[in-house]
């Protein structure tokens, strides 16, 4: 059995993800996708950061070490074998990344969304110039559930079909588990912060970025994937939140990195930036 471990960014949760863990599940495990009738079910687990979600009551880490430190525990408190595949985004996969360095054991696969970080992009590339004003917004409306929410899909989804649907349910979320101005900042701090090993991790890494992301530069996932020599694949329209953008095209994408790792085939010209769908 494999299992994925899935970490959502700032201030998000478990929740956010809609249906694509359940998605994930049953791509990895569809027969007619390559997995063998006689492997065991893959088990997916979505941790939620400490101050997001199910632990909204908790002081978050102002530094990413520290978050791995829960997060680790979270999974061992799980009672999920390692080593774990990582699916993360945003500061969720700085999270990730700091794991897989830190404890190379504990991680056997790491997939990447539009994420950034230290040495490898500027600051004006992780957190982009014009995306400041609407993040001012949000820390002014933070108590304002519909207003903050609002202004967040405007800056993170570039599929807006299911806007309403997303607000009446993001702001239900955000109800339900307000996460507090402290927290939010010292997420934003333990980002900006954070700074990664050059050094590529050990376990097999797949990078997926946006290249309409008005959030964060895809600047940053090409450097990194290529600092790595990571498999790197770019969707052409999708904004900063890509699982929710395009959650067929994502799960797709990591469903056949994975079978291919596992065959040991590769994805022919992935780092190349020509595999855009």
């Amino acid at each position: 059995m494999s299992t994925w471990i899935l970490l959502r960014g700032l201030t998000r949760e478990a929740r956010h993800w809609g249906a694509l863990p359940d998605a994930l599940c049953a791509a990895l495990d569809d027969p007619k996708q390559g997995a063998s009738s006689t492997d065991a079910p893959t088990r997916v687990l979505t941790i939620d950061l400490p101050g997001n979600g199910e632990h909204v009551s908790l002081r978050a880490p102002s530094d990413v070490a520290g978050i791995v430190d829960f997060v680790r525990e979270a999974a061992r408190a799980s009672g999920a074998p390692g080593p774990y595949c990582v699916l993360a985004m945003s500061l969720g996969g700085m999270v990730a990344t700091c794991w897989a360095q830190r404890h190379p054991a504990d991680i056997a696969r790491l997939v990447l969304i539009n994420t950034s970080m230290r040495p490898f992009s500027r600051f004006d590339e992780r957190l982009r110039p014009q995306a400041w004003p609407g993040l001012a917004r949000i820390a002014w409306h933070w108590s304002r559930a519909a207003a903050a929410e609002n202004v967040i899909h405007r800056l993170t989804c570039n599929n807006r079909e299911t806007r309403d649907a997303d607000l009446k349910q993001w702001i239900a979320i955000r109800e339900s588990a307000p996460v507090s101005r402290a927290n939010a900042l010292r997420q934003l701090l333990a980002a900006a912060r954070f700074s990664a090993g050059r050094r590529r991790p050990a376990c097999e890494t797949l990078v997926l970025s946006s290249r309409a992301d008005g959030l964060v530069d895809p600047a940053c996932s090409a450097a990194l994937a290529a600092a790595w020599h990571a498999d790197h694949w770019r969707h052409p329209w999708a904004g900063h939140d890509l699982p929710h953008d395009d959650p067929a095209w994502t799960v797709e994408r990591i469903r056949a990195w994975f079978m291919d790792s596992l065959s040991g085939t590769g994805l022919e010209n992935a780092d190349s930036g020509l595999t855009d769908e």
